[in-house]
């Protein structure tokens, strides 16, 4: 082969080269482009969506039950925890809620409740109890109809299943869930909910009573 051949073919080769070189690049910045959109909009079927339509539902319950203890008695003690109750699930599911929004996903699911958690088929939901800590509407109702001392006992009893099955959830987004946004949250619940936990045993020990299995 001639020089002047091998020099004709040389530009040729570093072209070869550039172009290979550059699609490589760009296929490098697509995939990570990728997975950092995939990182910050959670899809329809994440951990993250599933998480925060099911628990915004389980707090919805809490701070109804919380509304209607606020009513049945009068022992300063309870109305502070129902208030408590009341203010920091509602704002939690507000943020909940406003991800999906920002996320453009639906706030409710054709799937299961804790599909997302591969329980979708173990819960048996029943009268109104969607997911495990869940009331039915019978309990709910009974809240309804108690006064003093038997609303504090049946709202701290109800309320602390209900925290043993948001706790339960919760930490299956900490280790699940990929946005930091949602385990940090997910956290938070598991630390505030023991410890209301923790609160509720004394109450109902206070009143002669412990909470149900």
């Amino acid at each position: 082969m001639s020089s002047g051949a091998v020099t004709r073919r040389a530009p040729v080769i570093v072209l070869a080269c550039i172009v290979l070189a550059v699609a490589a690049g760009l296929a490098l910045w697509w995939r990570t482009a990728e997975g950092t959109a995939n990182a910050a909009t959670p899809g329809d079927r994440s951990v993250e969506a599933g998480f925060s339509r099911d628990m915004a539902v389980h707090h919805q319950q809490a701070v109804e039950m919380s509304f209607i203890m606020r009513d049945r008695t009068e022992n300063e003690e309870v109305r502070t925890l129902a208030y408590d109750v009341t203010n920091t699930q509602a704002t939690q599911r507000g943020m909940m809620l406003g991800w999906l929004e920002t996320w453009e996903l639906n706030k409710t699911s054709s799937q299961a409740p804790m599909t997302w958690m591969g329980h979708g088929s173990m819960y048996e939901a029943k009268d109104g109890s969607l997911m495990p800590g869940m009331a039915t509407n019978t309990q709910i109702d009974q809240l309804r109809k108690a006064n003093g001392k038997d609303a504090e006992i049946l709202y701290l009893q109800l309320m602390t299943a209900h925290h043993k099955g948001g706790i339960d959830m919760a930490r299956g987004a900490v280790k699940m869930a990929d946005d930091e946004k949602i385990k940090r949250l997910a956290q938070s619940m598991v630390n505030g909910q023991q410890s209301e936990m923790d609160l509720m045993a004394d109450m109902l020990a206070q009143r002669g009573a412990k909470a149900s299995r």
